[in-house]
C-alpha cells in the first residue's frame, strides 16, 4: 500500500481544477490542498492591509504575519485569514482580477510553496493550482493538466455569478479569463505550463461526474490499485 501519496492538478482559471480536486480528494480520503485560495487570500490581506498590490516590498513584509488555515465544510472548504473565515472575500471580482500579480512576487510563491510542501510531507494529498507538478510536487506520482475552452470556462464562471447574485457580463468575463491565462502563463517565477509527465485532460463538453470517472482511472491506474 503506498503512503504519501501526491496528485497535482493544474490548469488555467476556471478549468474546474478545485470542483473536480475537492470531489477525488474526497472520494479517495485525501487531504484537499487548495493553493489557489491561499494566493487569494494573500491578495486580500493586501488589500485589508491598504497595500497597493504593485507594492511588492509591503506585501512581501505582511507574509509573516499572515496565518492561512482551511476547514472542512459543506458545500465548501472554509478557508481563515488571521481566524476571520474568508471563504467568500477571496472569491470577490478585485482579488480574482489581481491575485496573478500578488502570487508572481518570488517571497510570496516561496513562502506559500513551503508551506504547501510542508502538508504534502505528512498526508495523502491532492493539490490543485498552476505550478504544482512542474515546481511545488515535481515528484508527484500522478500529475494531470486540465484544461476547458475559454468559451466553455466563460460561461462556467458566468454561471456560478448568476448562481450567487453577482452581476455579471459575459464578455467581461471572457476578457478576464483571457487576460488571466496570459499573465499566469508569462510571469517569469513558476508560469503556468503543462508538465512534461503530466497528463493533458479536457474538460471542454464534459460533466464533472464525467471528468472525475476520466481522472480516477488515471490515479488507480498510476497507482495499481
Amino acid at each position: 500500500m503506498m503512503t504519501n501519496i501526491q496528485i497535482a492538478i493544474d490548469g488555467p482559471a476556471s478549468a474546474g481544477k478545485s470542483t473536480i480536486a475537492k470531489i477525488l480528494a474526497g472520494n479517495l480520503k485525501y487531504v484537499y490542498v487548495d493553493t489557489g485560495a491561499m494566493y487569494r487570500t494573500i491578495t486580500l490581506a493586501a488589500k485589508q492591509a491598504g497595500i497597493p498590490y504593485e507594492d511588492e516590498q509591503d506585501i512581501t513584509k505582511l507574509l509573516d504575519k499572515t496565518d492561512i488555515h482551511f476547514e472542512p465544510g459543506t458545500p465548501v472548504q472554509h478557508v481563515f485569514l488571521n481566524g476571520q473565515e474568508v471563504t467568500s472575500l477571496i472569491r470577490s471580482t478585485e482579488v480574482t482580477n489581481n491575485v496573478s500579480l500578488v502570487s508572481s512576487y518570488a517571497a510570496v510563491r516561496k513562502s506559500l510553496v513551503e508551506r504547501q510542501r510542508a502538508i504534502a510531507n505528512h498526508d495523502n494529498v491532492i493539490m490543485d493550482g498552476r505550478d504544482i507538478g512542474t515546481t511545488v510536487l515535481p515528484n508527484a506520482q500522478v500529475k494531470i493538466f486540465l484544461v476547458a475552452s475559454v468559451e466553455e470556462r466563460a460561461q462556467r464562471r458566468y454561471r456560478e455569478n448568476v448562481s450567487k447574485g453577482i452581476a455579471t457580463d459575459l464578455d467581461t468575463l471572457r476578457k478576464e479569463i483571457e487576460t488571466r491565462d496570459y499573465k499566469d502563463s508569462h510571469r517569469q517565477i513558476s508560469p503556468l505550463v503543462q508538465a512534461k509527465d503530466a497528463i493533458l485532460v479536457d474538460t471542454t463538453g464534459q460533466t464533472i461526474d464525467q471528468v472525475v470517472d476520466e481522472i480516477t482511472k488515471i490515479i488507480k491506474n498510476s497507482l495499481n490499485f
